[in-house]
């Protein structure tokens, strides 16, 4: 269970770094520049911890976009909530059972589980690029990105969670087939973006 920790970890190495002057970069994820995935992650972190204690919590706002950067220390929050969704998820008792995260609706915790890693992971690497970084993800959880992504990918594009597929080689990096997956091409770079 530890997937969820190292791709929180991987995130807060490279939230660590993100600098003012960034935050109005293009990222990969064609809807959020910097500030707006920051916003997006410190908007649904209290939800997302909450699920793997089985509690519902609301989000840190009415809306994503009235989450402000310009208030409070906006990095010291985000890594505080990422260590509480590692934390939230670090019990085996998180990922039995079902749980939700602010819907009605329940899914297995398990499942949600693993959206968040892959939210986690995906959106971390969307940071680093935009902001000129590399993100740090082991072996063992590239590999299951892509077990835990792959069946579900259709569904996510049905679901508007992932854009168009991004074909990339068969015998491409697992992580480049994972991104190709959420729609995200891995040779993406801001210039791109212009």
């Amino acid at each position: 269970m530890s997937h969820l920790s190292d791709a929180a970890g991987a995130m807060a190495a490279v939230v660590r770094t993100i600098t003012a002057d960034q935050l109005a970069e293009p990222t990969p994820c064609a809807k959020y520049d910097v500030r707006a995935l920051l916003n997006h992650l410190l908007f649904w972190g209290p939800s997302l911890a909450g699920a793997g204690r089985k509690e519902v919590v609301a989000p840190l706002a009415a809306a994503e976009s009235d989450v402000d950067l310009t208030t409070g220390d906006w990095r010291a929050d985000l890594l505080e909530l990422l260590d509480r969704m590692a934390s939230a998820w670090a019990p085996r008792s998180a990922w039995e059972g079902v749980t939700g995260f602010g819907e009605p609706r329940e899914m297995p915790a398990a499942v949600i589980g693993d959206m968040i890693t892959g939210e986690l992971a995906v959106h971390g690497w969307d940071l680093a690029v935009a902001t000129g970084q590399l993100l740090d993800l082991p072996a063992p959880l590239v590999a299951h990105l892509w077990e835990s992504m792959a069946a579900p990918a259709a569904q996510g594009r049905e679901m508007g969670l992932f854009g168009p597929e991004v074909t990339v080689p068969a015998d491409a990096p697992t992580l480049d087939r994972v991104l190709g997956l959420t729609g995200r091409d891995p040779a993406w770079t801001p210039v791109h973006a212009m």
